[in-house]
């Protein structure tokens, strides 16, 4: 799962759920209350943005942000309010969509999604100082960013859930010819290095070559079906500073819009990585997840 993580590491449970445009509209001047403290204190939520009517409330923003510290580090391009605006909006048209395909197209089998989370606990910079294998262990790490373990496993199983769907939608079926490995040998990677006795057979990083060509070409499908959803859905940024900030950076919802580049949203298809330096050891490009050669 972190060989795919786009745009957006793309795989929530963040939005909110069962919640209409419309029901919310029945109401003026009522904002959801969304968490309590105790019988007579209450924090109030309002409604920054609307996603063919299905609302994003201020404290799903501010979930993602907190959320964005699990990303894998390749991930991790901009935790902005804008920015995560952009994958909750982004992640709300993706998930519609596997809906609309398939009502139970969100759910995960508790095994994968168990070891998923083995895997997240292992890969965190963080944990490396923490016994994040313990559920107390875990519990602890998150409560310093303000999650709960509940939270987590929710947003990580859909998250798992949409990049399953971009596996199985754009990445099966590509065929990446040898004529296209040996073209990015010659023409993009041997001409990195300053000795041509430093360039590695290429034997040695075919295999990496050619996951590189397929990231490629899985961006290219996965950004222009993604335009399409935006192009046929409705995305409306209600919060004025919000939608000044993403007008500003000409994302989805400003105007005019301008299509991300790969890898702007969560979850989303890795971008690809720049062929390898000849500084690299003995010449051979290092090895890495995410589409990294």
């Amino acid at each position: 799962m972190w060989g795919i993580p786009i745009l957006l590491g793309i795989a929530v449970c963040a939005m909110a759920q069962g919640v209409s445009a419309k029901q919310l509209a029945a109401t003026p001047g009522v904002v959801p209350d969304t968490m309590r403290d105790g019988a007579n204190e209450q924090q109030l939520d309002r409604v920054i943005a609307v996603v063919n009517n299905q609302v994003v409330l201020e404290s799903d923003l501010d979930l993602e942000i907190r959320l964005f510290h699990l990303l894998p580090i390749n991930d991790r391009r901009d935790s902005s309010p804008p920015k995560a605006l952009e994958r909750l909006t982004t992640r709300a048209l993706i998930e519609q969509q596997i809906l609309q395909e398939d009502p139970h197209g969100l759910e995960i089998a508790p095994r994968d999604l168990e070891d998923s989370l083995a895997e997240l606990r292992q890969n965190l910079p963080a944990c490396k100082h923490r016994d994040c294998n313990s559920p107390a262990g875990w519990s602890d790490y998150l409560s310093t960013l303000g999650l709960t373990s509940e939270r987590v496993t929710a947003y990580w199983s859909h998250r798992m859930a949409v990049l399953r769907f971009i596996e199985e939608r754009f990445r099966s079926g590509i065929r990446i010819e040898p004529e296209e490995i040996q073209k990015y040998y010659h023409e993009t990677l041997a001409p990195q290095y300053a000795k041509p006795d430093e360039v590695p057979p290429l034997a040695s990083v075919s295999p990496r070559i050619q996951e590189i060509l397929l990231q490629q070409r899985v961006n290219a499908l996965f950004n222009d079906w993604l335009k399409s959803l935006r192009d046929q859905g409705q995305v409306e940024i209600l919060d004025p500073e919000l939608a000044s900030a993403v007008r500003e950076a000409g994302e989805p919802g400003g105007d005019p819009p301008k299509p991300s580049p790969p890898g702007a949203v969560t979850p989303r298809v890795p971008d690809p990585v720049p062929a390898p330096k000849p500084e690299a050891p003995h010449g051979t490009p290092p090895t890495g997840k995410g589409g990294e050669l």
